[in-house]
């Protein structure tokens, strides 16, 4: 029996992409954040506009699965949660700055409220204290009331900043898989 014997492994051998394609990959998410952090107003008002077309689309779907699925049960409960997407995505489409701040509030709240419950979980951990834990609670703490003190103005710029952020990062770790030493073969044992 070969115990590094690929093909007897039920699971598929996926190949990971090329060098090339990871670096242009990384390029242009870099890119595109530098691009969106260009104007983080307008990054915002397009992420809050896609984001209600999109709740748009999954209401729609819903409520055409409640018909398709109608003796499988919980109809009433597929409509209502069809139409409340529609409300949600019409809302965003319709007013994107005030869906805007009101986003930006929501999440600086949630910041907040996970943030104490990391710091808490840290602290009351058995076996001693989760100082990584406290950490990241204290960095979601200190992001929430960040974003809720500077609200409502953050309110305008924090979803764009994010997302340009998060493709700048995305990318430099694309770009740092495309650099990756080589793999070593596999070995064979008789």
């Amino acid at each position: 029996m070969s115990v590094n014997n690929p093909s007897a492994s039920p699971m598929p051998q996926w190949r990971a992409p090329s060098r090339a394609v990871c670096s242009v990959l990384g390029i242009v998410m870099v890119l595109a954040g530098v691009f969106v952090l260009g104007d983080v107003v307008v990054a915002t008002l397009f992420s809050v506009v896609f984001i209600g077309v999109m709740a748009i689309v999954a209401g729609g779907f819903e409520i055409i699965h409640a018909f398709w699925t109608k003796g499988w049960g919980g109809f009433a409960w597929q409509i209502l949660l069809g139409l409340l997407y529609l409300a949600f995505g019409f809302m965003l489409v319709s007013r994107p700055g005030a869906s805007a701040l009101a986003l930006t509030y929501v999440f600086g709240l949630l910041l907040l409220a996970s943030g104490a419950l990391r710091i808490g979980l840290g602290l009351m951990r058995t076996g001693g204290v989760d100082w990584l834990m406290v950490l990241s609670g204290v960095v979601g703490v200190l992001a929430g009331l960040i974003i809720l003190s500077g609200w409502p103005a953050s309110g305008l710029w924090v979803i764009g900043a994010l997302l340009g952020v998060d493709l700048i990062i995305h990318g430099i770790a694309w770009l740092a898989f495309a650099l990756r030493p080589a793999p070593r073969p596999l070995m064979r044992t008789a």
